[in-house]
C-alpha cells in the first residue's frame, strides 16, 4: 500500500467512524514521536488530511489538537525514557545500528543545541525519530527535556492541523 493509499483509507475511516478519530490521532501522533517507529508511521500526511476534515466541519479542532499534542508528548517521553534507561543497548539495536551516521548527527545536534535541540527536533522528520532517544542516552535532565517536549508538541500539532482546519474554510469563502 502506498502512502497516498494509507492516508486516503485512514481519512475515509475517520470520516465514516468519527468515534475513532481521537484514538487514531493519539496513536498516530504517539507513533510519529516514538523513536525509530516514526520512520515507518505516515502520520504527517494523515494529520494534514485530518486538518482538512476539521476545516470541513467533519471533526472538531480542539479535541483533535489535544489528542495530537498528548500523543506527541507521550511518544517523545517514552523515547527519552528508553534512551535514559537502555543507553547504548538501544543504539546498538536494529535499525539504529544500521544508521550510525544518523545517530552521530543526532548526538552532535543534541550537543550543539541541548534543550532547544529537543524543541527544534520535533519539527524535522529524521531528527524527530531520534533526538528524544539521544537526549535520554546523553542523560539530559528530565525537567529540561519535559519543558522542550511539552512546549513543542502543541505547536507541532497546530502546524499540522492548521492548514486544513483554517485553509479549507478560507478557500470555501474565496471560491464558494
Amino acid at each position: 500500500m502506498s502512502l497516498h493509499e494509507i492516508t486516503l483509507t485512514t481519512m475515509q475511516f475517520i470520516e465514516h467512524h468519527q468515534v475513532w478519530t481521537l484514538p487514531i490521532i493519539f496513536l498516530l501522533s504517539f507513533g510519529e514521536s516514538l523513536a525509530v517507529i516514526s520512520l515507518f508511521v505516515p502520520a504527517t500526511a494523515i494529520l494534514l488530511g485530518v486538518g482538512a476534515l476539521v476545516g470541513s466541519g467533519t471533526v472538531s479542532f480542539v479535541p483533535v489538537f489535544i489528542s495530537a499534542s498528548i500523543g506527541a508528548v507521550l511518544g517523545d517521553l517514552l523515547s527519552y525514557w528508553l534512551g535514559k534507561h537502555y543507553h547504548q543497548q538501544v543504539i546498538a539495536s536494529w535499525p539504529l545500528n544500521k544508521h550510525p551516521k544518523l545517530v552521530y548527527r543526532a548526538e552532535r545536534f543534541f550537543e550543539n543545541y541541548g534543550t532547544l535541540g529537543v524543541f527544534i527536533g520535533r519539527f524535522f522528520g529524521p531528527l524527530r525519530a531520534i533526538v528524544p532517544l539521544i537526549a535520554g542516552t546523553m542523560h539530559m535532565p528530565a525537567i529540561k527535556f519535559n519543558v522542550a517536549n511539552i512546549a513543542s508538541a502543541p505547536i507541532w500539532a497546530f502546524a499540522l492541523l492548521a492548514p486544513g482546519a483554517f485553509g479549507v474554510p478560507w478557500l470555501e469563502t474565496l471560491f464558494g
